[in-house]
């Protein structure tokens, strides 16, 4: 979804989604959470199917007895990030991230920069350890933890902050045009194959949505 950022304090706090996109491509974050552009293709339809199926709000109990709550807002003032998780389960330890993926999973990819931001949030709200958070794939029908020591969440805010100055001077970055545009559904906006780039004034987003 794409958010609204409060006006008078421009982009204090990103949307972790905004993280992902940012980490997987500079030029689909820009297009995405300042130009306010997005189409679907079969892969993100497939991905809307999927998480309606976890983004009821609320809480719920998991067939082994597992304390869940669904659509929970996070946020994380010194960080400056907000956003949803899929899926929190509530174990004795401290409550870990449930991320919904309708594809596969990938170790080193952007998403591990979502959890991440997810786990570092949790960490904060609920003073717990919360060491790992989960990558559910449904390609693979399986569950991946992604271990958030420091190395990953220095990779992060590093990323947050170049985020950060992108959102905020409003500057398209130049394409990638390479393998990663094969399969994204911004291809007809995008337009990889241009070498210029463009400039525009980014527009209010949301708050609490991912």
């Amino acid at each position: 979804m794409i958010d609204d950022q409060p006006a008078e304090r421009p982009w204090t706090s990103v949307p972790i989604s905004a993280i992902e996109h940012f980490g997987y491509c500079r030029r689909q974050a820009a297009l995405i959470h300042l130009d306010r552009y997005f189409t679907d293709n079969a892969d993100t339809q497939r991905g809307h199917l999927a998480h309606e199926v976890v983004d009821r709000s609320g809480p719920s109990t998991s067939r082994d007895g597992t304390r869940c709550w669904h659509a929970l807002p996070i946020a994380d003032a010194e960080l400056g990030v907000h956003g949803v998780c899929d899926v929190v389960e509530f174990h004795p330890n401290g409550p870990v991230p449930i991320e919904h993926k309708s594809g596969s999973y990938r170790p080193g990819s952007a998403t591990d920069l979502q959890i991440a931001a997810q786990v570092l949030c949790l960490r904060t709200m609920f003073t717990a350890e919360v060491p790992i958070g989960v990558v559910f794939a449904g390609k693979h029908r399986r569950r991946y933890e992604v271990v958030v020591d420091e190395t990953l969440a220095d990779r992060l805010r590093a990323v947050i902050q170049e985020l950060r100055e992108v959102l905020q001077a409003g500057v398209l970055p130049p394409p990638v045009h390479d393998s990663r545009c094969d399969r994204c559904s911004l291809q007809e906006g995008c337009m990889p194959d241009a070498h210029v780039n463009s400039v525009f004034t980014p527009r209010p987003l949301g708050h609490w949505d991912d």
